[in-house]
C-alpha cells in the first residue's frame, strides 16, 4: 500500500494502521479510493530521478578554472539533458 500516496490524496489522514485501515486524528476510519491511491504518481519523485543522473560538478568546475569551454558547454548539455528526460511533475 502506498502510503505517501493515502497521505497525499487524504490530508484528514493521520495514521495506517497494521491491517492498512486509515484513520483519522480522532482514530476512525477513512474510506480510501484504490484506484486512485494506485494511480497517483510523487509530483516530486523527479527530483531524485534528476539528481541521480546529473554530472559531477566537479567536472564543471574542472572545466572553468581551465578555461575550457567545451567541457563546460558539454556538462551544461548533460544536464539540460536530464532536465528533458524527467521533466517537473
Amino acid at each position: 500500500m502506498n502510503h505517501e500516496a493515502i497521505y497525499a490524496l487524504y490530508p484528514n489522514v493521520r495514521s495506517v494502521d497494521a491491517n492498512s485501515i486509515a484513520r483519522d486524528i480522532e482514530g476512525a476510519a477513512v474510506t480510501i479510493d484504490m484506484a486512485a491511491v494506485n494511480a497517483w504518481v510523487d509530483p516530486e519523485a523527479y527530483k531524485a530521478k534528476r539528481q541521480a543522473e546529473y554530472p559531477s560538478f566537479i567536472d564543471y568546475l574542472d572545466g572553468v578554472v581551465k578555461g575550457d569551454q567545451a567541457q563546460i558547454d558539454k556538462y551544461i548539455a548533460d544536464c539540460q539533458a536530464v532536465k528533458a528526460k524527467y521533466p517537473k511533475g
